[in-house]
Order: structure tokens, then sequence, then C-alpha cells
């Protein structure tokens, strides 16, 4: 008997479902979280001040340098700074978060650049979140494939949301599965433990019920023969469908699939331009 078949199994499915998105949602309204996020800045290796953050702020090949005012401070890692702090060179796709009062101060790099965001909790963003819009659960959406890995991972660029910005992501491999007897194949990325992926991808929806530009599935490491499970109820709008200070990734080509996708997460109630 299948989820389909059995009530009960059915209200269990929905019920797990609905705990899951509820813990998305409450993630995305952390104190410091993305909705919480101000702006969007890049140091360079003159010396400026950015909205939102102490200091003057400034980058080159030694990495991110902060020369705070006298009275300002920061905490990293539970020690207090003061005055000029070196971050050194923080790695792709790594990042260091220093508190600042009730704020926190996120310096990262991403597509080879040392970005800053400063993440306050009264941001109108977070404050006003009502939650993420979503099609109902529906078990249809949960569909098995067969993973294929590369004889190498393969090195995939990728444009992000941020305009001339790239991420490369190393592609363990392949995903083949079928949609109303339409054969269909996503390139995967790593996922977010060992052994699991994560595909991004567009669909039929994109931009009609789902954000335009992505969306993220989770998927658990592959069983014997690349056996997978692609519950689409659970897939995942990225930071950059909330907030326009986001550097996300978008799906290589390959992922653009052209049947509708009518699950998972749909665009933002709040979506819309945020003040620079």
């Amino acid at each position: 008997m299948t989820v389909q078949d059995s009530p009960t199994g059915i209200d269990t499915f929905t019920a797990e479902w609905e705990a899951w998105h509820q813990r998305r949602d409450s993630a995305l309204a952390h104190e410091h979280g993305f909705l919480a996020v101000t702006g969007l800045h890049w140091p360079t290796p003159d010396p400026q001040r950015f909205p939102g953050a102490p200091g003057t702020w400034s980058a080159g090949d030694d990495g991110v340098i902060v020369v705070l005012d006298e009275g300002e401070e920061l905490v990293i890692d539970g020690t207090v700074v003061r005055g000029r702090h070196a971050f050194g060179v923080i790695p792709e796709r790594g990042g260091v978060n220093a508190v600042w009062g009730d704020a926190v101060i996120e310096i990262a790099r991403r597509g080879g650049l040392d970005l800053l965001r400063p993440r306050h909790p009264e941001h109108p963003l977070r404050t006003a979140f009502a939650g993420t819009p979503a099609y109902a659960a529906d078990p249809r959406w949960v569909i098995t494939g067969t993973y294929t890995p590369f004889p190498e991972p393969r090195p995939t660029t990728v444009g992000a949301a941020v305009e001339g910005l790239q991420h490369v992501y190393d592609a363990p491999g392949r995903i083949r599965f079928r949609i109303d007897g339409r054969e269909l194949g996503l390139t995967a990325f790593n996922g977010q433990t060992p052994g699991s992926l994560m595909v991004l991808f567009t669909d039929a929806t994109s931009g009609v019920t789902t954000y335009p530009a992505n969306r993220a599935l989770q998927i658990v490491a592959p069983g014997p023969g690349g056996s997978v499970v692609l519950d689409f109820n659970r897939a995942t709008n990225l930071p950059c469908a909330y907030t326009d200070f986001a550097t996300c990734p978008l799906p290589p080509a390959e992922n653009r699939l052209p049947v509708a996708i009518e699950a998972g997460e749909k665009i933002p109630h709040e979506r819309k331009p945020i003040a620079r």
C-alpha cells in the first residue's frame, strides 16, 4: 500500500511536510537570518564606510580589514576586537560573523570576491515576514530516480543572482527520472551532508507561481543501484527569492525542466526590490 492509498499515510505525510515547512520559515525568520540582511557591499583596496556597519573596510590579497573608530568594537568568536582587525583570507563560500551590538556583520567570499552583509534584527523584511506560500503537499510529487556518478566530478560554472558574478561547483553526477512518462534529468551538486546531493532547477512554473531564477532540492545519499528519491514537495526558495542582497547560484542550463513542478515553495509574499 502506498501513501496515496492510505488516508492515515496521507495524514502522516502531510503532517511531516507541514512540520518541515514550519522549520524552514522559522530558520528564515531567525534574528540574524537572510531576512535581516540590510545591504550587500563589496570592499575594495580603498577604505570605505558601509551603511549598517561600524568602522572603515578594505579588501585586498591579504583579505578583509576593518579599522574601528574609538569606542567601537566587534565580537568575533567570543573575542572582543577594537581598532584594526584583519580577517585574513576567507575561502570561497566561507564566512565570518562579527557581532556588533544586536547586529551581525557577515564577512564572506563569493565568486572570488569579498563581501560584507550587515544583518539587523529590526529590518522590516524580517519583522513583516508572513511565511512562505507553498503548494499543498502531494505524494505524487515524490519521485524515484537513478543517480549516475561521473567518472570524475565536473567543475560546473553557473551564474548568480548578482549580475556579473559566477559560481563554480563540482558536479559529481546526474539524476534521471520520469514525470508523466517523460524522461528528465538534472545535474547534481554535493548536498549538505556527506554523500547527499542537491539540485538547482527551474521548471514551467518558474516566474508564474514559483520564483523565476531558481529553486533547490536536497536529496539524501543514493541507495543501492543509485536509487534516489526526489521529493519535490520540499523544493525550496534560495535567499535571493526574498532579498536582493543574496548571491545565490543559478541552475546550470541543462536543469531547466520543460514540465510544471507544481510542488514546493512558491514566490514569497514579500518579494519586492529592497532599497539600496
